[in-house]
């Protein structure tokens, strides 16, 4: 087996190693694949076999070793959620006593609060269902 046989059979191995990839999803065989391709480069340059097989294997675990644990961690962090009044803004609230530009209450998650219209001439009526579209100290702003 020649030096051109050689990494075209590296090739060979990094598509192949690229079908699990798409299968499973498993990032690890793409990292796989890039270290064959980097045997492929070492003998398209005349590196010997040993030397191809320890570029492979030198790519592919640096990358099983750097990449891996960035991406669990970026996996493991998830959505963010929303939290104190932020997670009360776009909420819903029941009004319990006249609305207006100058205040009034509302019923929030469960909570009496203070409010004023965003629209300081609109007037919401008791019993009404309004929308928070803001918090600003203790004070929901609704419309």
């Amino acid at each position: 087996m020649d030096d051109i046989d050689a990494w075209v059979w590296w090739l060979i191995g990094a598509a192949g190693l690229g079908i699990p990839l798409v299968v499973t999803a498993m990032p690890e065989f793409g990292m796989l694949a890039v270290g064959a391709v980097a045997g492929a480069v070492t003998a398209g340059i005349g590196g010997g076999v040993v030397l191809q097989v320890v570029v492979f294997t030198a790519v592919s675990v640096a990358l099983i070793a750097v990449v891996r644990p960035v991406a669990a961690r970026h996996r493991a962090r998830g959505p963010q959620l929303a939290t104190g009044i932020d997670a009360l803004r776009g909420k819903q609230a029941v009004v319990l006593e006249r609305v207006d530009g100058s205040g009034g209450r509302i019923k929030l998650a469960g909570e009496i609060w203070s409010a004023r219209s965003l629209d300081t001439g609109r007037a919401y009526e008791v019993g009404q269902e309004v929308d928070v579209v803001d918090i600003e100290g203790a004070t929901a702003i609704i419309v």
